[in-house]
């Protein structure tokens, strides 16, 4: 009988003894996480755009006086053309008839300029000949320029859409997006828009180097130079416009091709992360990162600006990322603003 009530008492002790042990222990429910500490690098800033590829110009090609009939065109599509070269002759019945009564206003004038020396005509009648001179004149001019049509600079022909001994009448014909008979246009240098953010205005001069790259042409670079920077900036998109050129004597870009644009700005000291800190919504382009403040974590919004191989340069946007905060590398997918967090040494 003492045997069991020892035994008994035995087991009493123990349960009591493990019981107070479970109650002293507390629970860590920290997340784990490692950390880097945030710090400003020098970097080349080079700015990536898409852009398609534009004609530096081009022109619809065809008189300002309708109702000519056309005698010839002399070029067909795909024809390089040079500046002043004959494109197109239109019938010359109207310019005939004006240089001969050119040549009666001009004897006229001739005359009227005689008599005025000798002060044998009136300021009047002096006036008079002079402007129905210069009338003439300008009529004549205009009758040339539209009756024969010459390259405004050196390019290739781009369409054509109409034929020999057609009446011109001034509309849009064979797919003409504009009243033309033929297109050209200058394809030496091309050129590309791009928009910048407007934080790099003050760094984007006229005159720098840009870097073009195409999927057409894997192993080749094209070179080119800001050629405009639009003084005004977009307040919708916070961004300010840009032309650039690049140079197209061998004709490899081509008009509507799509490229890739590299813009060097230059060295500066800013805030590069590792990549893997960097977290995006689900089914957005949002993305945030954490940092660790006071034992607990801080998800702060994020825009990624460039890239490094394996590391981004961000721009905060709804609160300071600094030199010297503990920036979430691993763990971080567990986190929500708020979390207590345990930090672990790599």
């Amino acid at each position: 009988m003492k045997r069991r009530i020892f035994l008994s008492a035995m087991a009493a002790l123990t349960l009591a003894s493990c019981g107070s042990k479970e109650q002293t222990e507390t629970v860590d429910n920290r997340i784990p996480v490692r950390v880097a500490t945030v710090a400003e690098s020098e970097v080349q800033r080079t700015l990536e755009y898409s852009a398609n590829l534009e004609a530096n110009e081009q022109v619809f090609y065809a008189p300002t006086l309708t109702g000519t009939r056309i005698k010839k065109i002399y070029v067909e599509v795909g024809d390089h053309i040079k500046k002043g070269q004959l494109l197109v002759e239109m019938d010359a019945s109207s310019l005939m008839q004006q240089e001969l009564q050119f040549k009666n206003v001009e004897l006229e004038y001739n005359r009227a300029v005689k008599l005025m020396e000798t002060g044998s005509i009136s300021q009047q009648n002096y006036d008079a000949a002079v402007t129905q001179y210069e009338v003439a004149k300008t009529a004549l001019q205009t009758l040339r320029e539209n009756t024969r049509l010459v390259a405004p600079f050196n390019g290739v022909v781009t369409g054509k859409y109409m034929e020999d001994g057609e009446l011109y009448s001034g509309g849009a014909f064979g797919g003409a997006s504009k009243p033309s008979i033929i297109s050209i246009e200058q394809t030496n240098p091309m050129k590309a828009y791009v928009s910048i953010a407007e934080n790099y205005y003050t760094e984007v001069k006229n005159g720098m180097t840009v870097e073009l790259t195409s999927e057409v042409y894997k192993n080749r670079t094209f070179e080119g130079k800001v050629n405009i920077v639009y003084p005004t900036i977009d307040a919708s998109s916070r961004t300010f416009k840009c032309e650039l050129l690049f140079n197209n004597a061998d004709e490899a870009l081509k008009p509507g091709m799509y490229g890739t644009i590299k813009i060097n700005v230059g060295q500066a000291k800013t805030i590069v992360i590792p990549s893997i800190s960097v977290l995006k919504v689900q089914g957005s382009n949002d993305r945030y990162l954490f940092v660790i403040r006071d034992g607990k974590a801080v998800r702060i919004s994020v825009k990624v600006v460039n890239r490094y191989e394996d590391k981004v340069e961000v721009e905060a946007l709804d609160g300071k990322l600094v030199e010297g905060d503990k920036l979430v590398v691993v763990g971080q997918a567990r986190l929500i603003d708020g979390s207590e967090v345990k930090i672990v040494e790599n």
